[in-house]
């Protein structure tokens, strides 16, 4: 359900309330065999934007494929119509990939959002693949801060609506919780369920770890990206996908 994203960002928003009506969370046909992580690193009011994509062996875990991209950016910066930002260079990196994953979980939130449409869960409708919201910081949504013990969670409420719209996990001690939500395609149990797999006492889990890492690497040309996971080595050209 590819679409332009040439508009403004009143556009933007009718756009995001047509399409969150199209999002389906739905449980997986099968249990996943890749799963890949997905991030962005561009400054505020920056022109250019770095994106990238890194697909997992699941459970275990093994990087597989990565694709990278620097691309112009040509959508303002405005609060809660991000993604209209970040898409566009995600998309090229996702065509880009031979091993398409059976989940992304995306840096970004799913439906935690005051408009339902957060990045991970517009990339998935665009990309027709199910999705993790795994955030760093609340956009939307009240919750309880979660217990300091590693694994403990709390529901994120929509505060207009009563309706649980995802989860606040304690993903490691003394640090803030990680805010899940389910994108497209997947439930918040089964997106709960996938991202504690992925935990490896890090703060974030490894699809999204490793995705920052990589796309770190990609901006400051570093060609060996080998220390992204210690049993693994990618090298890739700057220049181009990789």
């Amino acid at each position: 359900m590819r679409h332009s994203f040439d508009m403004s960002p009143t556009e933007a928003v009718a756009l995001q309330k047509k399409l969150r009506e199209e999002l389906r969370h739905i449980s997986l046909p099968r249990k996943p065999k890749f799963i890949a992580g997905a991030d962005v690193s561009l400054e505020r009011f920056g022109t250019e934007l770095f994106a990238g994509i890194i697909v997992l062996s699941y459970p275990s875990l093994e990087i597989v494929e990565h694709s990278c991209i620097k691309t112009p950016v040509t959508f303002p910066y405005v609060p809660g119509l991000l993604s209209f930002r970040e898409i566009p260079g995600l998309l090229e990196c996702w065509d880009a990939l031979k091993t398409k994953p059976d989940v992304v979980v995306v840096d970004g939130h799913g439906i935690a959002h005051p408009r339902r449409l957060g990045i991970a869960a517009h990339f998935g409708l665009v990309a027709d693949v199910p999705t993790i919201g795994c955030a760093k910081s609340r956009l939307y949504g009240e919750y309880d801060m979660p217990s300091e013990e590693p694994g403990s969670e709390t529901e994120i409420i929509d505060p207009k609506t009563g309706e649980v719209i995802g989860i606040a996990l304690r993903s490691k001690k003394k640090s803030n919780p990680l805010l899940i939500s389910p994108g497209n395609l997947i439930t918040l149990a089964e997106s709960l369920s996938i991202i504690k797999t992925c935990l490896r006492g890090y703060r974030l889990p490894e699809p999204t770890r490793l995705a920052h890492n990589l796309v770190n690497a990609f901006r400051k040309n570093e060609i060996s990206v080998h220390k992204l996971y210690q049993a693994n080595s990618i090298t890739y050209s700057p220049s181009s996908n990789a």
